[in-house]
Order: C-alpha cells, then sequence, then structure tokens
C-alpha cells in the first residue's frame, strides 16, 4: 500500500512541478521531456528484466542443485542460530535461510549479478510459507530491508569510477562507505526489530553479531593495507574464487548423495525464467515514475531549496551538490551513479562535494527497485512496513555517509 501512493505522489508532484515551470519559466519543452522520459523508462524496465532472464535461469538452476544435493541446508544449519531470532516465522533449516544467507554474503563482495537471482529464490522460499500470499510477512520485510540497507563491504566499481575520474587516491572513499553501510544495515534492523517486536539483546544475536563485526573489522584492516591496484584485484579474486567455489560444492555434494544433477539444474532454471518474466511490469512501473520525477526537475528544485535552508541556517553547504545522488539512489542506481560521475568531472574527482557523492553511493541502495523487483517477483501487494524501515535505513545511511566525509575529508 505504501508503494503504491508513493506511485502515485511521483507522478502527481511531477505533473505539479512542470505545471510550474511551464507557466510561470515558459519551459515549453517540459512535457515533452517527461512523456520522453516514460517511453526511455519502460524501455529500460523491460531490457532490465529480460537481460535477468540468463542469469536468473543459471542461478536458480545451480540453486536447485544446492537444494537437492543438501548444501542449502547446510548453510541454514550454520545461521540457523541467528536467522531463528531475527526470522523467528521461518521454521529451523529451512531452505530459504541458506539462500538468505548467499544472497547477503553475495552482496557484501560486490557480485551484484548473483546477489539478485539468489535474493529473488530468497523470496519464492519465503512467500511458500507466507500464510497471506498478498500481504508481506515479517520475514520477507526483515530480508527486504537488510538487503535494501546496502551490504556491500568492497565498494570496487566506485573506486574504479573514481581512478577514471582522475583521483589521486581512488581508495580513500573505502573505509568511509563501509562505516556508511554499517549504519545503514544497523539501524534497517533496529527498525524493523521495534516493528516486529524482535528483542535484539538476546545472547545469540549479540553473539553473531559481535563475531560478524570483529570479522568486518579484520577484512577493513586488511584492505586498508593494501595499495589501491592490489585492492582491486584481491577483492576481484577472492569474491570470484569463493562464488565459483560455491557453485562447485553444490555438484559435487549432489553427485555423492546420487543427485541427477543435469536434470535439477534444468527443473530450478524453468523457475528461474518465470520469475524474470514476471517481474517486468512491476519493474517498468517503478522506473517509469522515476523518469518522470527526474524529468520534471522535482529532484533540482529540492536540492536548490535544501541548499538555501542550510545555508541560511550558517551551516557548511559543501555538501549539498551531492545531494542529487541521495535521492536518486533509492530510485535508480544507474542514475545515481550517472549523476556521481557527473559531478567528479564538473568538480573534479578530489572535491568535497565529489567524495561525498561516492560515500553515499556506497552506502546506500535502490530501495524502490529492490521493493520492485523482490516484491513483485511473488506478487506482494501490501509491503506493510516494509518501505517505511528500508527509507530510514537509507536515510541513516546517508546522513551517515555526510557525517563520515567531515570526519575523514574535512
Amino acid at each position: 500500500m505504501a508503494l503504491n501512493y508513493v506511485w502515485i505522489s511521483f507522478f502527481l508532484i511531477s505533473f505539479v512541478v512542470a505545471l510550474v515551470k511551464l507557466i510561470f519559466f515558459h519551459d515549453y519543452q517540459i512535457f515533452q521531456t517527461i512523456v520522453n522520459s516514460t517511453f526511455e523508462m519502460s524501455k529500460t524496465g523491460a531490457e532490465i528484466s529480460l537481460g535477468l532472464v540468463g542469469l536468473m535461469t543459471f542461478w536458480l538452476g545451480i540453486m536447485k542443485i544446492g537444494e537437492k544435493g543438501g548444501m542449502i541446508n547446510i548453510f541454514a544449519k550454520i545461521v540457523g542460530p541467528f536467522f531463528s531470532k531475527i526470522f523467528p516465522e521461518v521454521p529451523k533449516n529451512h531452505p530459504a535461510l541458506g539462500s538468505i544467507l548467499m544472497n547477503f554474503s553475495a552482496n557484501m563482495l560486490g557480485l551484484d549479478n548473483a546477489a539478485t537471482p539468489l535474493g529473488l529464490k530468497a523470496m519464492k522460499e519465503l512467500q511458500e510459507i507466507n500464510p497471506d500470499k498478498d500481504t508481506a510477512s515479517n520475514a520477507q520485510i526483515m530480508f527486504l530491508v537488510l538487503n535494501a540497507s546496502s551490504l556491500v563491504l568492497i565498494p570496487t566499481s566506485i573506486m574504479a569510477f573514481r581512478q577514471t575520474a582522475g583521483a589521486a587516491d581512488p581508495s580513500d572513499i573505502f573505509i568511509p562507505c563501509l562505516l556508511g553501510t554499517f549504519f545503514s544495515t544497523l539501524v534497517g534492523l533496529v527498525v524493523t526489530s521495534i516493528y516486529q517486536r524482535i528483542n535484539l539483546f538476546q545472547k545469540t544475536i549479540l553473539i553473531y553479531l559481535g563475531s560478524a563485526i570483529i570479522f568486518i573489522g579484520g577484512l577493513l584492516f586488511y584492505f586498508s593495507t593494501l595499495p589501491q591496484d592490489q585492492l582491486s584485484i584481491v577483492s576481484n579474486v577472492v569474491g570470484n574464487v569463493l562464488l565459483f567455489s560455491i557453485i562447485i560444492s553444490f555438484i559435487t555434494l549432489a553427485l555423492f548423495r546420487k543427485i541427477n544433477v543435469f536434470e535439477t539444474f534444468i527443473e530450478g532454471a524453468k523457475e528461474g525464467f518465470e520469475i524474470a518474466v514476471k517481474i517486468i511490469p512491476y519493474l517498468v512501473g517503478i522506473l517509469v515514475a522515476v523518469g518522470v520525477l527526474r524529468g520534471s526537475g522535482t529532484l533540482d528544485f529540492l536540492v536548490n531549496g535544501i541548499g538555501y535552508i542550510v545555508g541560511a541556517l550558517g551551516f557548511d553547504t559543501r555538501f549539498v551538490p551531492a545531494l542529487p545522488v541521495a535521492f536518486m539512489k533509492p530510485l535508480s542506481g544507474s542514475g545515481a551513479r550517472g549523476l556521481m560521475v557527473e559531478l567528479m568531472n564538473t568538480t573534479g574527482a578530489d572535491s568535497f562535494a565529489s567524495r561525498v557523492a561516492c560515500v553515499i553511493q556506497g552506502s546506500t541502495e535502490t530501495t524502490f527497485y529492490v521493493l520492485a523487483i523482490y516484491f513483485g517477483s511473488v506478487s506482494i501487494k501490501k509491503t506493510r512496513h516494509a518501505l517505511p524501515a528500508a527509507l530510514m535505513a537509507e536515510l541513516a545511511g546517508v546522513i551517515a555517509a555526510i557525517i563520515v566525509s567531515y570526519l575523514f575529508f574535512g
């Protein structure tokens, strides 16, 4: 329901802003720009969905092998004690727990191509135990909010863009991005737990979270000692070696248990094709609304207004030029990336605003895209508290990114 109101508001707000620009600023092309945006984003939404067909077909085939071979159950047992506390609705050792773990792992390693199919697989498995099929369950909301809180540990692509833009030290945003991601995910977990009345001070949760913090801290320390050229290579090699090792472990265990691997793969692959096609209308709908909002110039009005207020209050306004990235990121990942690159090209890769934009890009996620594609894949219509919880995590990521940027870059 919340997503419904947001979708409608995008069109209505864009219409009002366009009328203002037409009447008071004589922008006679504004409605043409908006209409062109609807065509462009409709095409983009369909292309993205169809582009997922191959990935979904392959990865859900692999997941089916892991499920029948028993490897998913092994993963589920590893995280079972922790996940049973934050996903109390999910039965012990349910395959969905393993899928959730693999999705989180792929996200943290920056393996987007693998993360989305794994996430859709997890959402489908959670839907199977959802008693109300058109309403998001607590488990589905917790999974989505954590997924939308930006779990990436290594912002390789952002560092690559900074290097291309001529940054003196492209990796200087590495630790700030990780800190921003940490606060975003933590707020997402806390807010959703409050909504769902989950006690986070349970011994099991504290042990797992403490272990995760120590592990992430160790990774942070290790990667912070590597020079930029080695950092990108090591992160890429580690991520892909782990990913392919998972594939091999799935196949090996299935062979050991005398499972017909190829037939099992085909069985799962068929599911992947069906899901990829099913999400097309949901994705097209949200992306068209995003295109209309951007084409109308609403984001420009919003940023200029915030800049005026911040300046009038006597605060530093150097971060304001980076705000379009913050506003665009929940709506469109590629749009936010384009704004980040444009800002680096116009103000320099090492300008304060550019660094803030990069940290925001690495600390936030495409919330509306995630909601549309994940809930759309299982035909969820009533999203309950998913959107407000995800947006609060997003806001925490933006605020943390700005504060951390001032701490690291002055």
